[in-house]
């Protein structure tokens, strides 16, 4: 049976799919990747690792798929997999326009419907990374890529969670609103549930999984300005940690 927060939540997408047709656009046109939600160029945190061509490469949570699309471009082998059939078509009709083809799937990231062993990359931003519980999105992860295949993933800080008002108004706030350390599920009503950890939590659970850490990035707009972009103002992600990016690899045989 289907989990509460996987139906919440691709009803939510299902809904605001609209919304994001045009950054969707605008990411598509580019050939130059900028993540997160300042904008933070490729250069600054390598996402995408070099010599991706004739790699097999999985986007989780894809959404409307320009990560899909970059990573095309670059010549790697792509599927992208998203909870949401509206942002997938939106996904569709931009791959018809730019020409550029590969797999788009209909599904679940905490149940992949993948062999074992079958990708060489994978890598989430805002898509698995905050949409489904830790434990069960990281383990299928693991399950399908090759030993030595690397995960890239962002998302919220833990510190988002701590600074967001009991009330839900946004944008974020620079008092301490709620527990650190109690974090898991983070219940936002009409906006979905999103799952996230302390920075121990996370270390913890790649330990429990079998993941080997390689790097942890905190990015950071380049200046800061007044400016909102969705849940935080530059000024804030500035001065203060709104983003995450965990770097893991799944260990070689001995």
């Amino acid at each position: 049976m289907e989990s509460d927060h996987v139906a919440r939540n691709r009803t939510v997408w299902d809904a605001q799919a609209p919304q994001y047709v045009a950054d969707a656009e605008k990411n598509w046109a580019s050939n130059e990747p900028s993540w997160g939600i300042f904008g933070v160029p490729e250069a600054e945190l390598g996402m995408l690792p070099a010599g991706l061509h004739g790699r097999r490469a999985l986007e989780l949570g894809c959404g409307t798929a320009y990560v899909s699309a970059w990573m095309a471009r670059r010549g790697a082998i792509v599927t992208g997999i998203d909870l949401s059939e509206r942002q997938l078509s939106t996904a569709r009709r931009l791959q018809a326009e730019h020409q550029l083809s590969f797999e788009l799937l209909q599904g679940n990231c905490e149940e992949l419907p993948f062999a074992s062993e079958s990708y060489d990359f994978a890598i989430s931003e805002y898509g698995a990374a905050i949409w489904c519980k830790p434990e069960r999105w990281l383990r299928e992860a693991l399950r399908v890529l090759k030993p030595g295949g690397s995960l890239h993933f962002l998302g919220c800080s833990p510190w988002v969670h701590v600074c967001s008002p009991p009330s839900g108004a946004l944008p974020l706030v620079e008092t301490l609103e709620q527990p650190y350390f109690d974090q898991y599920r983070n219940d936002w009503g009409a906006e979905g549930v999103e799952f996230n950890l302390p920075i121990s939590g996370w270390f913890r659970l790649f330990h429990e999984l079998g993941w080997q850490v390689l790097d942890y990035l905190e990015p950071r707009p380049a200046a800061p300005s007044p400016e909102r972009r969705h849940f935080a103002t530059y000024a804030w992600g500035y001065r203060y940690p709104a983003e995450q990016v965990w770097k893991l690899q799944k260990p070689l045989p001995r």
